[in-house]
């Protein structure tokens, strides 16, 4: 069901950090305030423009969010802490959507961040039920349960299954990682920028077949952040109507009675995916045919193969034809993760969804010069996290106009930093911050030595 808002809102801001290895060198404060920052210097707002705060997180304490946002100021708004899995980041761009196409804000700054441990996801909570051990459950009833990492069974589970139906073979699994990791070699923020060859990933170690270690994300510190804005807000603003990209369609959904089918793809939440495709299409008045450009929730190479399939982006079980010909990379149909993907840009769980919303923002307004989709007028996005939810979400430029690619000299003009964000990865300095920090209700206090230390790692 389409929902019926009643205004638009539109994402006029974006930042993001650079995605790291979880070594424990930069706390998460460090993280939400850079992107924070960022987010607002590219929507030329201040913080006193914010009438609502939403912290993305997963792992940390209660109230994290309030210890992020205090940094830019304690002008007493309302601050959400959300925590919805792998796909809080949007989790938290859908309910800022929501809020202001229903009137309830003008201006909202969603910031994601995660600070994680090395290795495989674990759970901290043992004295209580895992709110996935239900599907765990079922992957050990139907395929059994090996000392691999529980996300890559269930995810290589999958692909096993969409192996044994519809004819794909390992190396298109593998050719989908080789494309990713070639991608990210022009994002500045990505985690990884080394390029592979197909045998290279297929060579590499064994994770839980088909998977190898090249094809699985690797776990992330970082941070993103996007300023949401409503009609009168922009309306305020005309000069800045061509950064501004409309959040066309969106739908959150959770799982169906299918998740527990017994087949591993549907216990990936394949039927949810579909469904809030499906959905956030028809609000957006557009076809999986028409879209050039989409970030994808590429945990596993195994999900991106699926969710190709369940988004409609190939005819039912063709996903793994239009991999072999060609078509999820440039010169093909659609250019699926420009950024790199969570598997070589990184997934810092909180912020993912919301890197994801910056990158297709970047495409929209033709900033991301070095990676750009000839023709764009549409992009999607793809955030699912098990347990399970996921957010699907179509964007649009504001003017309705085909994206074409902006000159970095001119991007440094426009956003009065001097440089593009697009394709730099820079820091700020103390003015910068200064400038969109409250003017009137601030603490020093709050702030502590965060500003230095973030200038400090550039």
């Amino acid at each position: 069901m389409v929902i019926q808002r009643n205004q638009p809102c539109y994402v006029l801001g974006v930042g993001m950090t650079k995605f790291i290895k979880p070594r424990g060198k930069v706390d998460y404060t460090e993280l939400g305030f850079e992107a924070g920052i960022k987010a607002m210097l590219d929507a030329q707002i201040n913080y006193d423009d914010v009438d609502q705060g939403v912290a993305c997180y997963c792992y940390g304490d209660s109230t994290c969010g309030q210890r992020v946002f205090y940094q830019f100021g304690m002008t007493q708004i309302p601050i959400y802490n959300v925590n919805n899995n792998c796909s809080t980041g949007s989790t938290g761009l859908h309910l800022a959507r929501n809020v202001i196409s229903h009137g309830g804000a003008d201006c909202i700054l969603v910031v994601g961040f995660e600070k994680m441990n090395p290795g495989s996801l674990q759970s901290f909570w043992n004295d209580r039920a895992n709110p996935t051990g239900t599907s765990g459950e079922m992957m050990a009833a139907t395929r059994g349960v090996t000392n691999a990492p529980g996300a890559a069974q269930m995810f290589g589970n999958a692909g096993r299954e969409y192996m044994e139906k519809f004819g794909a073979k390992p190396e298109d699994f593998a050719e989908i990682a080789r494309i990713n990791h070639e991608h990210s070699q022009r994002n500045p923020y990505s985690q990884f920028q080394d390029v592979y060859t197909l045998e290279q990933i297929m060579k590499a170690p064994m994770i839980h077949e088909p998977l190898t270690k090249l094809q699985c994300c690797p776990t992330s510190d970082g941070g993103a952040a996007a300023v949401l804005v409503s009609q009168d807000f922009l309306d305020a603003r005309p000069h800045l109507k061509d950064q501004a990209v409309l959040i066309a369609g969106q739908c959150m959904a959770t799982d169906a009675p299918s998740l527990f089918s017994r087949s591993a793809i549907d216990l990936m939440g394949f039927e949810m995916t579909k469904y809030a495709a499906k959905t956030a299409m028809a609000e957006a008045g557009v076809k999986p045919d028409e879209i050039k450009v989409c970030e994808l929730h590429d945990c596993f190479s195994a999900n991106e193969m699926i969710v190709i399939d369940a988004m409609g982006l190939s005819p039912p079980g063709k996903a793994h034809e239009l991999v072999r010909g060609g078509g999820i990379t440039y010169g093909g149909k659609v250019v699926i993760n420009p950024s790199g993907g969570l598997i070589s840009k990184g997934h810092p769980l909180g912020a993912s969804g919301i890197a994801q919303c910056a990158e297709l923002v970047w495409h929209l307004r033709g900033w991301a010069n070095n990676r750009l989709v000839d023709g764009t007028k549409v992009a999607l996005q793809h955030n699912l996290g098990l347990g399970g939810a996921v957010v699907v979400t179509i964007y649009k430029r504001a003017d309705g106009k085909t994206s074409r690619k902006v000159e970095d000299s001119e991007v440094g003009k426009r956003n009065k930093l001097g440089y593009n964000p697009a394709v730099v990865a820079k820091g700020f300095t103390e003015e910068q911050a200064t400038s969109v920090r409250s003017r009137n209700k601030k603490s020093a206090w709050a702030l502590g030595d965060v500003e230095k230390k973030v200038e400090a790692r550039f």
